[in-house]
């Protein structure tokens, strides 16, 4: 069974929540995950979307999606760019500093 073309939009709105939702509470591998499983419904929403048209409802829909799915990104990025700038600061630590 082939799922409506929205329906995969619905979905990488799901999971985009879904890793906010991990992101909130720290849990890193599952946002890992959760982009993985983004990427996969992606990659099936390019496929089925060769030579298929949305009707002006599901354009509305998907505009509204998309939209969603940028806030959930910018949020995400929010919170994770601590945890990038102590990773960094770790692994600075960790390396000596060779002067040539």
């Amino acid at each position: 069974m082939t799922l409506p073309l929205i329906d995969y939009y619905k979905a990488i709105e799901s999971t985009s929540q879904q890793m906010l939702d991990a992101a909130l509470v720290e849990d890193w591998d599952e946002v890992v995950r959760l982009e993985g499983a983004c990427a996969v419904l992606i990659e099936q929403l390019r496929e089925r979307a060769a030579g298929l048209d949305l009707t002006v409802q599901e354009r509305a829909e998907k505009h509204r999606i998309m939209m969603t799915i940028l806030r959930h990104d910018a949020q995400i990025r929010e919170l994770v760019e601590p945890w990038i700038d102590d990773l960094g600061q770790m692994v600075a630590v960790q390396r000596p500093v060779q002067l040539h």
